[in-house]
């Protein structure tokens, strides 16, 4: 049974473009298989999540990252008697707009677009379920739910004031109101930290597979020196490489844990009855303890110096950064190298932004093959 503070599928603000109910499916079962089918999402089995897609068969790429943290997002939203479909929908869609190459790209993408109002991943998902997906006669996008929208679009809280590189945001919400000064439901609050626990837990696994740094490295922070003590004397011929395993898992364990037994307290200790109570509160209620937090704290900031500030990842994002602006300008200049169908977008839209949009859909293979086509010395 849902919390009176949950999300009711039957409550829904509704859709865009008005929408008969489905006869067997609530909306937000609805919207799930939508954001499965969508071509977005089947693009980010090859678009990089810290190792470009073609590195390695067991490192995370972004597709997998969305699945796992729609799978904590369920698990959390279940035990505090959330929607779990929603909280669902939007971790498995919070990424579509990622670009090739991961953050380099994005980063890549934005210095291009600086004059423009720079690029932001989050606010292309928008562009891209409200109007790039072309997928259903009746209106372009996928006319996902209300709910769904507003906790995408506010997937790091609410945005206050405008900004050039939120425009697809703000132009939606122009149409349909998405609240954008407050927070979002507990169901989308839940979405944002199953990806913060999902990344943070996969990343340390993938960086010792891949060597970047040893499961001695990790024990540099104090809770995974004390947990790995306690797994070894519970497992005494334990191999390194199940200790791996082991004490990722028992890391998310106890984050997943703690968010719920956290939030259900600020949930009842502020006496928030409503999805209205939850959006309207000064802070995200759902949330890490602050002792559970601090420990993440530590395990971002191991792997900034140890992971994402590596030499081998740094080289990758050289060079996927170059192959991005390189493409970049090569459409700015020539438009008539990319798709007929990008080509007819330019008429009465700003160039640079429909360039952007083209190179951001692009998968980490796709966009190596088009700059091979275009900027290798063979012919």
């Amino acid at each position: 049974m849902l919390a009176s503070y949950a999300s009711r599928p039957e409550n829904t603000r509704g859709r865009r473009f008005f929408e008969l109910p489905d006869l067997y499916r609530s909306c937000f079962e609805k919207d799930r298989e939508r954001i499965i089918h969508s071509n977005a999402f089947k693009r980010l089995e090859y678009k990089t999540q810290v190792f470009v897609n073609h590195q390695g068969d067991h490192y995370r790429n972004r597709l997998i990252h969305s699945i796992e943290a729609a799978n904590i997002a369920r698990i959390i939203a279940r035990k505090l008697s959330l929607c779990e479909d929603l909280a669902e929908c939007i971790a498995l869609s919070h990424d579509l707009g990622h670009p090739p190459f991961g953050h380099a790209g994005e980063s890549a993408l934005n210095e291009c677009m600086r004059e423009q109002g720079g690029f932001f991943h989050n606010d292309f998902t928008i562009k891209l379920i409200t109007q790039v997906e072309k997928m259903y006669t009746a209106f372009d996008g996928l006319n996902l739910s209300w709910e769904i929208i507003e906790g995408v679009a506010k997937h790091n809280g609410p945005i206050k004031a405008y900004d050039e590189s939120r425009a697809s945001v703000f132009n939606y919400n122009k149409e349909v109101d998405l609240q954008l000064n407050t927070y979002s439901s507990a169901e989308a609050q839940v979405a944002s930290l199953s990806d913060d626990i999902a990344y943070n837990s996969h990343d340390l696994e993938d960086g010792i597979r891949a060597g970047m740094f040893s499961i001695e490295d990790v024990c540099s922070i104090e809770f995974f020196k004390k947990n790995i003590a306690e797994i070894k004397i519970q497992f005494p011929n334990i191999n390194s490489h199940m200790l791996i395993y082991e004490s990722v898992r028992l890391f998310t364990k106890t984050l997943v844990y703690d968010v719920i037994e956290q939030s259900s307290n600020n949930i009842h200790n502020n006496q928030l009855t409503s999805p209205d109570d939850i959006r309207k509160f000064n802070r995200p209620v759902i949330a890490f303890s602050p002792a559970i937090g601090k420990i993440v704290e530590e395990v971002q900031s191991f792997l900034q110096q140890r992971f994402y500030g590596h030499r081998r990842i740094i080289i990758e994002a050289f060079k996927s950064s170059q192959i991005v602006k390189d493409l970049f300008n090569l459409y700015m200049e020539n438009p008539f190298c990319m798709p007929v169908e990008w080509q007819k977008y330019i008429k009465g839209q700003n160039k640079a932004r429909v360039v952007a949009d083209y190179i951001a859909g692009m998968t980490d293979r796709y966009a190596i093959r088009e700059h091979q086509s275009f900027f290798s010395s063979s012919v």
